[in-house]
């Protein structure tokens, strides 16, 4: 069991992110912007941190900076964005943050990142020396973690698995699930394939969905962005 700092703007992530990790036994505390953050590095000292890159006051980088500037960097930190660059998580990692986690974040990889984090020092985590990677045209030495989806980039094209997460299965395809998988991680399986499915059906219409799964629109972009599966109408029907 572990203390575990959660540092999101967004309150759902917040709370699913404390429901995933307090399921497995730590103890989680939560901050929704770099102040609150601040205050809980300080008095609750925790084993490991999630920190957000975009947040509205102070942006999760500028406060790695500070915590690595005030000598509070002795311990994990993970950082997460659904819209960061690759300049920003390399220098996120650069300046001391032991991974990145691309938004929105699969349960399989937030476990085993953290795990990883909570079994390693800081500057174990940092990991591997990744060589003469081309950043911006340039060649130069980076640390990134071994696992990173960043260890994958070429200094010439996006990872694409960073570009787009979802992939639409063509209509009518069978669906098939492992039973030997956790409850949650087969129940976010199949509402996954089952989204995928009908935003492909409707052409991607949002309001069709809506009616066909008989869900509200609120709670539907709210169900899409949890399960990582991204409502963009270019997805036209097949046949």
């Amino acid at each position: 069991m572990a203390n575990i700092l959660v540092v999101d703007d967004e309150m759902g992530i917040r709370e699913l992110l404390s429901e995933i990790l307090g399921d497995e036994g730590h103890v989680v505390s939560t901050a929704e912007d770099a102040n609150q953050a601040r205050e809980l590095r300080l008095s609750e000292s925790p084993d490991l941190v999630l920190l957000d890159i975009w947040m509205p006051d102070t942006d999760g980088v500028t406060l790695l900076k500070e915590w690595q500037r005030d000598g509070l960097l002795n311990i994990p930190v993970i950082m997460m964005s659904g819209h960061a660059t690759i300049d920003t998580a390399v220098e996120a990692t650069r300046i001391g943050a032991m991974n990145f986690l691309e938004k929105p974040i699969s349960l399989q990889k937030l476990l085993k990142t953290v795990q990883q984090g909570l079994s390693k020092t800081p500057d174990q985590a940092r990991g591997a020396l990744v060589g003469s990677q081309k950043l911006n045209g340039s060649k130069e030495n980076t640390l990134l973690p071994s696992d990173s989806p960043l260890s994958a980039y070429d200094g010439n094209n996006f990872p694409q698995h960073l570009v787009s997460s979802t992939a639409f299965a063509p209509a009518g395809s069978e669906f098939k699930v492992s039973f030997e998988l956790p409850l949650r991680e087969a129940r976010d399986a199949f509402e996954r394939a089952y989204f995928e499915h009908h935003l492909l059906r409707e052409g991607g219409s949002m309001t069709r969905v809506a009616e066909r799964t008989g869900l509200e629109r609120t709670h539907l972009y709210r169900k899409l962005k949890q399960l990582g599966v991204e409502p963009v109408k270019s997805y036209k029907k097949t046949g």
